[in-house]
């Protein structure tokens, strides 16, 4: 599907149809009258650095065997999510409808607002925090940011790193906000300042 074609597809109560949707359990309500005006860019792969697998589609759906990998002992029974992940072919999952609460920012703070969650969207891009990401990557990125815009009064776009600093590094250094910025340009000349802010 091109960029394009995932853009214009349309929302049906919070779920993006251009995505494939594997619904997780691990999410509440957003608080009453919070708009959602944060997209908040992660990093993940299970386990960390190999990719192409099923297992972050396992974690935030809590069907991961944590028996099956040593480093899944470090996580066992962590119940998390995120609205979107972006595989490195640029893939697109949903797996908790943009108008709840997905559990992926933990403790963080964005312009002096604490609990994230309340008030983003999180997207997790498959890939290692510090290493690089794929074109395909950017090209799914940038079409739903725009989606996502036209549909939620977002306001700004950054990185888990830039609002939990200290506990989180990711996306990490590996990721061309440069790129990105210029691709949300060229795709919705009214999309806001992406945040990039100094560590």
């Amino acid at each position: 599907m091109t960029a394009r074609a995932r853009a214009s597809a349309p929302w049906r109560d919070g779920w993006f149809d251009a995505g494939r949707r594997c619904a997780s359990p691990n999410f509440g309500p957003r608080p009453e009258g919070v708009a959602i005006e944060l997209v908040l860019i992660h990093s993940i792969s299970l386990p960390p650095g190999e990719y192409g697998g099923d297992g972050v589609e396992r974690l935030f759906t809590n069907r991961l065997d944590w028996d099956a990998h040593p480093y899944y002992r470090q996580i066992c029974g962590l119940e998390v999510s995120a609205h979107f992940l972006i595989r490195r072919d640029g893939e697109l999952l949903q797996f908790v409808s943009c108008d709840a609460r997905a559990w992926h920012a933990g403790a963080s703070v964005w312009r002096g607002r604490s609990e994230c969650n309340d008030f983003s969207i999180g997207i997790e891009l498959e890939g290692l925090e510090g290493d690089v990401f794929e074109a395909p990557q950017y090209v799914a990125l940038a079409g739903l940011i725009g989606a996502l815009r036209r549909h939620y009064p977002v306001a700004a776009v950054t990185g888990h790193e830039q609002v939990a600093p200290g506990r989180k590094n990711d996306p990490g250094a590996g990721f061309d906000w440069a790129r990105l910025r210029n691709s949300l340009q060229a795709a919705a000349p009214d999309f806001p300042e992406v945040l990039v802010e100094p560590r």
